[in-house]
C-alpha cells in the first residue's frame, strides 16, 4: 500500500465526481490540487515506471482534468504540476550549456577477445573487479539535473562538454519525474538515454504512412528528431520514454555504479530491468550473448551491452581520455542484415487517393542503408507473396534504392487482408485492377494538402499566394485542418507566422474571400472531382446550371455531357454520393461559398460554335477565354475534334492540338482574328 493512500483519496479508488469548483475557496483549491499532484505523480510512477496501474485510463484523466481545471480558475500552477507537461512555448533556438560532468564516449567492439583484453588492462591495476552489465540503448543521451528535488536542466550530449538546454521537451516525458520521491539529495545530475518504444514507434510511423508522410527510418531517428522540435506540444504528442544508468554528479557519493541503480528507483528514476552485476568478464561476455537472444521481444531498440568497472574508487583511478572513459567498453551486436521481421503493415494514402501498403519492420541493414519499411506495392503483390504481420522476410533494394519484400521466410497461413475502407477517412475503396484508391476526395486527410494547394492553382480557384509552401506552413501550424478552414482563417494569426506581416495576411484573407461566390464551374473544378478539369467542369456546367442539380444527377443523366463517358460519369457520381464529401462542401458553403449558376450572362451570339484554345494570349488567360466563349452561347473544349469550329493559338501552342487541328480541317485563328470574331458576332469583351 503506497504511503500516501492513508491519507490521500485519490491513490487508491479516487472518486471521478467533484464538488462545483465556484463552492471552493482558494485555500481548499490548493489542498485539493496538492492532493491531486502527488496521487497523478504516483499514478505516473506506476504506469510509466512500473507498468502496473492501478486505476484506469478515464479516472486518470478525470483526476487530470480536475487538476487542470483548479490551477486555471485560482491561477495556482506550479513548475513541478504534471499539468505542466503538455509543453510550453515554442523557442528560436536552443542555448547551449556547459554539462555539470563530461559526459563522454564509449569504445567499442565486436570482438570478444577484445573485450577480454579491456578486462586484462584493468585486472592488472585491480584484484577483485566487479562488472556491471546493460543494455547500450539505441536513443539519445541526456542529462538531467535536479535541485531540492526539482527538475531544474534537461541537457542533450553534444559534443560531450556542452549540449542544447531542452528542458521544456524533457518536462513532457512521463518516466521522467518533474519532483524527485523519497530521500533524494539536495543535487543530483544523472545520465539517461530518451528513446521511442517499438511498439510506439511502428504506431507512429504507421499513423505517418497512412496519412502519405514519409515515416523515420528507425525509433533512434524518431527519437533524435522529437527532442530538437522547438515547440514543446509537439514533443508532448510523441511517445518518448527514458531509462537512467549514470549519476554524473551529486550531493551524496555512492561507493559503486550497481549501487546507483539499486537507489534510483527510490528517487523515481527509471532503471532498466536487465541490468547486473557480474564478478568475471566471461560472464560479462556470456550476458551480452543472452541479451542478444532476447534483443527481438524487448520494447525498446539496443545494438549491444555496455560493460562497465563497478566500483567507483577504480573508475576514479583508471579516469578517461578526452574522449572516452577507460572504464567502459560497448560489447556490440552485429549488424541486422536482409532478414527481419515484419511489425505492421500499414497502408499509405497518396497524394491522389492511391493506396500503397507498407510493410513496418524490425530496422534492419540491407546495402549499409538501416530499412524500416518496404513497399509491398499493392494487394496483388500481398497476395502472391503471402506476406501477413509477424512473418519473417527477406528485405532488398529495387534498383539499389527502393526497399522492398523480396521472400516471406515463414510459411504461415494466409496473408493480410487489404481494407475495404480508407485508413484515414474511412471512404469505400475502389479497385481499378492491381491497384487501389481511396475514394474520399477531399474529405480524406491525406489528400488534404494536394486538394488545397490544387484548389487555390490556376486550374481552380486561382487564389493569390496560396501556393504548396504557403499550405504546408498552415498545415503545419495547425491553422487548417480541413478545406473550410480556409474561410475562417484570422488575419492576426497569419500575422504572427515567420515570414508574415500584416499587409501579406491581410493579402491572402482578401484574396481568399474574393472566391466566396465562384463560378459554378471554376467550383468544380477547384474540388478536384476525378477527372473533371476546367474543360469538363465547363460542360458540367452548362449542362447542370447550379451545383445542386449537377450533385444530384443520375450516372446516365451525367454520361449525357460532352466529354463525360461512362467511367468518367461514374466516379463524378461516386464523389458527390460520399457523405463526407458532400459534408465538406456543406461546411464550405456554410462559411459563405456559393458558386454561382452557369447563366449566359452576354447571350447567344456564339451558339453553335465549338473553340478550342492553345498557347498563351495577351488580353485572357485561358480560362477567361474559354468562359467568355461560353457566357454568349458557346462550347469551349479542351481537345480538338471533327465538330470543332476554331482553334484559337497564342504563343507557344501546343503541337498536338495544332496537327489535330490539320487533320480535321479546323480553321485556325491568332488573338488579333478572335476578337474580329467577337466583334462580327456583337460581343464587346470589354
Amino acid at each position: 500500500m503506497p504511503p500516501e493512500s492513508t491519507e490521500n483519496p485519490y491513490v487508491e479508488e479516487p472518486p471521478t465526481e467533484f464538488e462545483p469548483v465556484e463552492s471552493l475557496d482558494e485555500t481548499e483549491a490548493r489542498e485539493q490540487a496538492d492532493l491531486l499532484r502527488e496521487a497523478i505523480r504516483y499514478h505516473d510512477r506506476r504506469y510509466y515506471r512500473k507498468a502496473d496501474p492501478v486505476i484506469s485510463d478515464r479516472v486518470y484523466d478525470a483526476l487530470f482534468a480536475r487538476l487542470e481545471t483548479l490551477e486555471d480558475r485560482f491561477d495556482i500552477d506550479s513548475a513541478d504540476s504534471p499539468t505542466q507537461r503538455v509543453g510550453g512555448e515554442p523557442v528560436d533556438e536552443f542555448e547551449t550549456v556547459d554539462h555539470v560532468a563530461p559526459m563522454l564516449s564509449i569504445d567499442s567492439t565486436e570482438d570478444a577477445d577484445e573485450v577480454r583484453n579491456f578486462a586484462d588492462r584493468i585486472e592488472r591495476e585491480f584484484d577483485g573487479v566487479s562488472y556491471v552489465c546493460e543494455p547500450k540503448f539505441d536513443g539519445i543521451s541526456i542529462e538531467v539535473v535536479y535541485e531540492d528535488g526539482q527538475l531544474v536542466r534537461g541537457v542533450t550530449r553534444g559534443d560531450g562538454r556542452e549540449g542544447d538546454d531542452v528542458t521544456a521537451n524533457v518536462r513532457t516525458i512521463r518516466s521522467i519525474p518533474l519532483q524527485l520521491s523519497g530521500d533524494y539529495p539536495e543535487f543530483l545530475a544523472v545520465r539517461g538515454e530518451i528513446y521511442m518504444p517499438r511498439d510506439a514507434f511502428q504506431a507512429y510511423n504507421r499513423e505517418l504512412v497512412e496519412r502519405g508522410e514519409d515515416p523515420f527510418a528507425n525509433p533512434r531517428n524518431a527519437t533524435a528528431g522529437t527532442i530538437r522540435q522547438h515547440d514543446p506540444t509537439v514533443v508532448a504528442e510523441r511517445p518518448l520514454d527514458c531509462f537512467f544508468f549514470e549519476v554524473l554528479d551529486a550531493s551524496r557519493e555512492w561507493e559503486s555504479r550497481y549501487a546507483e541503480d539499486e537507489t534510483l528507483p527510490e528517487f523515481g528514476l527509471r532503471v532498466n530491468e536487465h541490468t547486473t552485476r557480474v564478478d568475471d568478464i566471461e560472464a560479462a561476455i556470456s550476458y551480452r550473448d543472452d541479451i542478444l537472444d532476447q534483443r527481438d521481444d524487448l520494447n525498446y531498440e539496443i545494438d549491444g551491452v555496455v560493460i562497465k568497472v563497478d566500483g567507483r574508487a577504480e573508475r576514479e583511478a583508471l579516469g578517461s581520455t578526452a574522449r572516452h572513459y577507460r572504464w567502459a567498453i560497448a560489447y556490440k551486436f552485429p549488424a541486422r542484415t536482409e532478414e527481419t521481421t515484419v511489425r505492421d503493415i500499414a497502408v499509405q494514402v497518396g497524394r491522389t487517393g492511391r493506396l500503397t501498403p507498407v510493410a513496418l519492420l524490425d530496422p534492419v541493414d540491407v546495402g549499409g542503408v538501416t530499412v524500416a519499411r518496404a513497399s509491398l506495392h499493392n494487394p496483388d503483390e500481398i497476395a502472391r507473396l503471402g506476406v501477413d504481420i509477424g512473418d519473417g522476410v527477406r528485405i532488398e533494394r529495387a534498383g539499389d534504392v527502393i526497399p522492398q519484400v523480396a521472400e516471406v521466410l515463414d510459411d504461415g497461413d494466409g496473408h493480410f487482408e487489404f481494407p475495404d475502407s480508407c485508413p484515414v477517412c474511412e471512404s469505400a475503396i475502389e479497385r481499378d485492377g492491381p491497384m487501389a484508391h481511396c475514394t474520399g476526395g477531399i474529405a480524406c486527410d491525406a489528400q488534404l494538402r494536394e486538394s488545397l494547394v490544387y484548389y487555390g492553382s490556376d486550374p481552380g480557384l486561382d487564389i493569390d499566394g496560396l501556393g504548396e509552401r504557403t499550405i504546408r506552413q498552415l498545415l503545419d501550424t495547425g491553422l487548417i485542418e480541413r478545406l473550410p478552414d480556409l474561410y475562417r482563417l484570422d488575419a492576426d494569426e497569419l500575422a504572427g507566422l515567420e515570414g508574415w506581416g500584416e499587409r501579406s495576411a491581410r493579402n491572402l484573407i482578401e484574396a481568399i474571400e474574393a472566391t466566396e461566390e465562384p463560378p459554378l464551374a471554376d467550383f468544380l473544378s477547384a474540388l478536384g472531382v476525378p477527372h473533371v478539369g476546367p474543360a469538363t467542369a465547363r460542360e458540367l456546367a452548362r449542362e447542370f446550371g447550379d451545383l445542386d442539380s449537377l450533385m444530384g444527377a443520375s450516372v446516365d443523366e451525367l454520361e449525357s455531357v460532352d466529354e463525360v463517358g461512362d467511367v468518367v460519369a461514374g466516379e463524378i457520381h461516386d464523389f458527390f454520393a460520399s457523405e463526407a464529401n458532400r459534408a465538406v462542401i456543406e461546411e464550405l458553403r456554410n462559411e459563405g461559398v456559393e458558386p454561382q449558376s452557369a447563366e449566359m450572362s452576354g447571350g447567344d451570339e456564339l451558339a453553335g460554335l465549338t473553340i478550342v484554345f492553345t498557347g498563351s494570349l495577351d488580353e485572357y488567360t485561358r480560362s477567361e477565354a474559354q468562359e467568355l466563349v461560353e457566357a454568349h452561347g458557346g462550347s469551349a473544349t479542351g481537345s480538338v475534334s471533327g465538330n470543332t469550329d476554331y482553334l484559337v493559338t497564342g504563343e507557344n501552342p501546343g503541337a498536338t492540338k495544332v496537327e489535330d487541328a490539320e487533320a480535321e480541317d479546323v480553321e485556325r485563328l491568332d488573338e488579333d482574328e478572335f476578337e474580329a470574331l467577337l466583334a462580327d458576332r456583337g460581343i464587346d469583351p470589354t
